[in-house]
């Protein structure tokens, strides 16, 4: 019997845990309540922030609470172009402006959104990443749905109470600028999680992994793996569709 493999043990936790020391907390939007579903609600960007671990900024949002004598801050996802002081509007009547936030059936087509909530009220969770955007293709208003093009290619089809902030989530361009050297690298994976430097299978012994052993390093079976395979065996491509380069242009069906 072979050793508990490297993918087995990450489930575990122990050392391989998120490093969430330091970090600012969960970007979210406002918890949905009657003056968004009804009106719009007005905030304040009071500062633009780094989130270790995580390459977009963030961006402080200040609400006066709507029920209470007290101001609410919440941290949004930073949209390419905001600013501290600059007014924010989350709501059903809010303007279709840089940073606002809006339900997808205010939005016309072809708005460029970002930090999407996949079901209404879990307050953003589709194209999140520093320069992700999405793009609204077509509104279904007998079903209340919204076709919305992702950052992947893929189309989903979200119902239309689901929120987004209109606009490219900042810090784009992050990843044109190579790493070059291994102490970059080890520096971005200390704020994330222990995923760095990895070994490669093949190149470790047969009882360490499913690709080890051999007098040359190759993998020696196929790739590709079922998706019902047991803990200790799933590596490679699972459950695969198609392997291999990607030939000729990329036709996206509507």
């Amino acid at each position: 019997m072979g050793r508990v493999i490297r993918s087995q043990r990450k489930g575990a936790g122990s050392i391989f845990k998120a490093r969430v020391h330091r970090r600012k907390g969960a970007a979210k939007l406002r918890a949905i309540d009657y003056s968004e579903r009804n009106g719009y609600i007005r905030g304040m960007v009071k500062e633009i922030i780094h989130d270790p671990g995580r390459g977009a900024p963030l961006a402080k949002v200040q609400f006066r609470d709507p029920y209470r004598f007290k101001v609410r801050t919440e941290l949004f996802i930073a949209t390419e172009g905001m600013h501290t002081g600059q007014f924010v509007f989350c709501g059903k009547n809010a303007q279709l402006a840089v940073g606002n936030v809006l339900p997808l059936s205010q939005m016309p087509e072809g708005t460029i959104i970002s930090n999407i909530e996949e079901k209404p009220g879990d307050r953003g969770s589709l194209a999140r990443t520093s320069g992700n955007y999405a793009t609204v293709i077509g509104h279904n208003p007998d079903e209340g749905t919204t076709r919305v093009k992702l950052p992947s290619g893929n189309k989903k089809v979200l119902k239309s109470d689901c929120r987004g902030t209109v606009g490219i989530v900042a810090g784009g361009g992050r990843i044109d600028k190579p790493l070059l050297k291994a102490g970059r690298a080890f520096y971005k994976h200390r704020a994330k999680r222990n995923s760095w430097p990895r070994t490669r299978g093949v190149a470790m012994n047969p009882v360490d992994h499913v690709h080890g052993g051999g007098n040359h390093q190759h993998i020696g079976k196929a790739s590709t793996v079922a998706r019902s395979s047991v803990p200790g065996q799933k590596v490679g491509l699972i459950a695969a569709r198609r392997t291999g380069l990607l030939r000729g242009t990329k036709k996206l069906k509507d």
